[in-house]
């Protein structure tokens, strides 16, 4: 077996290493998840970076992980389509934005279109 290689910060699973005697180390907040009538969310649809595949995505969700999973499940089951969760974005494949919108909308979000 050969030795896992560190490719940034985070693999070494929140040690911190300091010669500074007198450091600090500051934990990192979950963010608090924001009712949905005080989320703005944006939806766009996109095809870089995808081979030509279009999909939806959705920017803007506010709250921890567990929710934005939770919200991206939802929205998945309501289209029927894959999708994943990436960088605080929902994506999901195809265009479904106006759908998407209006679950989203009924939900209690505010969202905007983005984009033409």
């Amino acid at each position: 077996m050969g030795k896992k290689k560190l490719s940034s910060l985070e693999d070494l699973g929140g040690f911190v290493f300091s010669t500074n005697d007198n450091f600090e180390f500051e934990k990192k907040e979950e963010q608090t998840l924001l009712p949905p009538k005080k989320q703005y969310l944006e939806a766009l649809f996109s095809n870089k970076g995808r081979g030509g595949k279009t999909v939806t995505v959705i920017k803007g969700f506010v709250g921890c992980e567990e929710d934005l999973k939770t919200l991206g499940k939802l929205l998945k089951t309501k289209c029927g389509v894959g999708g994943s969760i990436k960088d605080n974005e929902i994506i999901i494949q195809g265009n479904y934005r106006d759908k998407i919108m209006e679950i989203l909308k009924k939900e209690g979000y505010n969202i905007k279109r983005v984009g033409g």
